[in-house]
């Protein structure tokens, strides 16, 4: 992205015109020093050249103040028409050029490209860098800029740049039309600077993916980066070097449907603890326990197959387009996915049916069918346009698999609370009796929403009046830190999901546990408790209170101070 400077390239265009405007003003100047005039009293004047350069600016800007600083001969008036004439035309020909070279696309795109330069060499607070801007990237930016992260975006499309800058999101991002897979257009995006945090690669090439991969690695090799990757060999590729992380759209979607099947409660846990906040809990549907039919084996259809085929479940398989890939034994090779090619595969006995071709067409119109043939069916629908998001709202599908909207949850989860995803993994392999009663407590702090899951750090940074105490040796119990202010034997609607300590991890602490400086708890709440709670770990005199009982303000001030007391 290394472009030559915009005044640079302006005046090169522009250098006709100029030099047209020059020779003119030196013509006409030089004509007035050399044509004699006349004085009052009718002796020879000879104008001088800073007179001449004085009368020919205001005449060429047709000011007109007048002859000086005689009244002119007729020679000199010839002249000055002239003069009058060539510097109109020399104008109007050097400002339609200007105009010309302004509106040329390639000068708009030196512009801006200039303009984002300069805007990103001024950023004072922290930001990542997202490369590509559709759905995903349409969703994470949204999303971080309600949690006022601010982001860079690059993409190759000027449409969606353009829709970026006139969407009103929070958080003020930044938008070029670049292709991101390009290092220079990285450096210059601002992947070198200090407050960058990471870059997120969510481009609609995985070729693209990787290659941004490696230049942030070369660029800047501790630099947190995000990848997205459809294709198994290039996420292993990405996975390869660095600590990169890598999110697969299949892989995941897979894996929580066969949460979904063979382990109902953790996948509700897992739906509730990465899905958006204070948004409304809705009833579950699971499916029950039969035989499944997968209409089309791409991509997205072989990681569902392996993951089902893996849990022992049965799952038959209509490809309409066969592949070179190998379909599983006793598939329906080669039939369209019609009523006829349902009825063969014993639709009307299948318990759920997963549409899952790269053609939302095919995948509306055999859901249908199959509704019609088993209305008990539980139907999984593959989601390829955003655009169709109506329709397939209007539809009420069970559950529907939408790229953008699995890697957007994804990242984000990442990106906001790191611990989320160390929590559900170790979760997993936890009981379901484990699992209902933290469902069971989560349902009871946050009614009929969805909670709010955020990182208490004890850094000084982040919880000052925490790290002082435990960094001096005080004894901090966990039951303090989430105490309710006006009543420290009570404690706040919190539930503290993991604590981490160095490399080792404690699920659900109690609230005995002793904290040190530098652990990282996973909390979970309603906002207001978060709130509430920040009383605890930032301010020194409330923490002493919590740890000791002693007041150390009266009860009526600390109300007026405490938020939703």
């Amino acid at each position: 992205m290394s472009q030559p400077n915009i005044y640079y390239v302006l005046l090169k265009r522009l250098r006709v015109p100029l030099i047209t405007l020059i020779l003119i003003y030196a013509v006409s100047i030089v004509g007035f020093v050399l044509i004699p005039g006349q004085d009052n009293e009718g002796h020879v004047w000879m104008m001088s050249y800073f007179h001449a350069f004085y009368f020919v600016s205001y005449m060429a800007s047709t000011i007109g103040f007048g002859e000086i600083p005689y009244a002119f001969t007729d020679a000199q008036r010839m002249w000055t028409t002239v003069t009058i004439y060539a510097s109109v035309i020399g104008w109007l020909y050097s400002i339609g050029s200007l105009l010309s070279v302004m509106q040329d696309p390639a000068i708009e795109r030196l512009r801006r490209e200039s303009k984002f330069r300069n805007k990103v060499k001024l950023l004072r607070e922290p930001f990542y860098l997202v490369c590509g801007y559709g759905d995903t990237g349409t969703r994470l930016v949204h999303a971080l800029g309600q949690e006022g992260v601010r982001t860079v975006v690059l993409d190759k499309d000027e449409n969606r740049i353009n829709e970026l800058e006139m969407r009103d999101t929070l958080g003020r991002p930044l938008g070029l039309t670049a292709d991101a897979a390009k290092p220079a257009v990285l450096g210059e995006a601002g992947v070198l600077n200090i407050y960058c945090k990471g870059v997120i690669a969510l481009t609609d090439s995985d070729q693209a993916n990787l290659l941004i991969s490696l230049s942030t690695e070369l660029f800047k090799p501790h630099l947190r980066l995000i990848a997205r990757a459809e294709s198994p060999e290039f996420v292993n590729s990405i996975s390869s070097f660095g600590n990169n992380e890598v999110i697969s759209p299949f892989e995941v979607f897979a894996e929580r449907l066969e949460m979904l099947m063979t382990k109902p409660s953790h996948y509700l846990l897992n739906e509730w603890l990465t899905g958006i906040p204070n948004q409304l809990l809705h009833d579950p549907v699971f499916p029950k326990k039969g035989a499944w039919v997968l209409i089309g084996y791409g991509r997205f259809g072989q990681a569902v197959y392996r993951r089902l085929h893996a849990a022992g479940i049965p799952v038959q398989v209509i490809d309409p387009k066969p592949g070179e890939d190998a379909l599983p034994e006793q598939s329906l090779i080669g039939l369209q996915a019609n009523r006829k090619s349902l009825q063969l595969a014993n639709i009307e006995s299948a318990v759920g049916l997963i549409a899952a071709t790269s053609d939302d067409a095919t995948n509306l119109s055999v859901l249908m069918t199959a509704r019609e043939l088993n209305p008990n069916l539980f139907m999984v629908a593959r989601q390829n346009q955003q655009d169709n998001n109506l329709i397939f709202e209007r539809a009420q599908f069970h559950l529907t698999m939408n790229r953008g909207d699995v890697v957007a949850h994804q990242v984000f989860t990442l990106l906001r609370t790191p611990l989320t995803r160390d929590f559900l993994r170790l979760a997993q392999h936890e009981t379901k009796t484990w699992v209902d009663q933290l469902l069971s407590r989560i349902i009871s702090i946050t009614e009929d929403k969805l909670p709010y899951l955020w990182e208490t750090k004890i850094t000084p940074r982040y919880a000052p009046a925490l790290y002082s105490a435990c960094a001096a040796g005080a004894k901090v119990s966990l039951k303090y830190v989430i105490a309710c202010i006006e009543q420290r034997e009570h404690t706040l609607p919190i539930i503290p999901l993991l604590l981490k300590r160095v490399d080792t991890f404690l699920l659900v602490p109690d609230g005995e546990t002793l904290l040190q400086a530098g652990d990282r708890i996973l909390m979970c709440a309603p906002y207001h408790a978060y709130e509430q709670m920040q009383w605890a770990t930032q301010n020194q005199k409330v923490l002493h209170y919590l740890l000791t009982g002693e007041e150390w303000v009266s009860s009526i001030l600390l109300r007026r101070l405490l938020p939703n007391s």
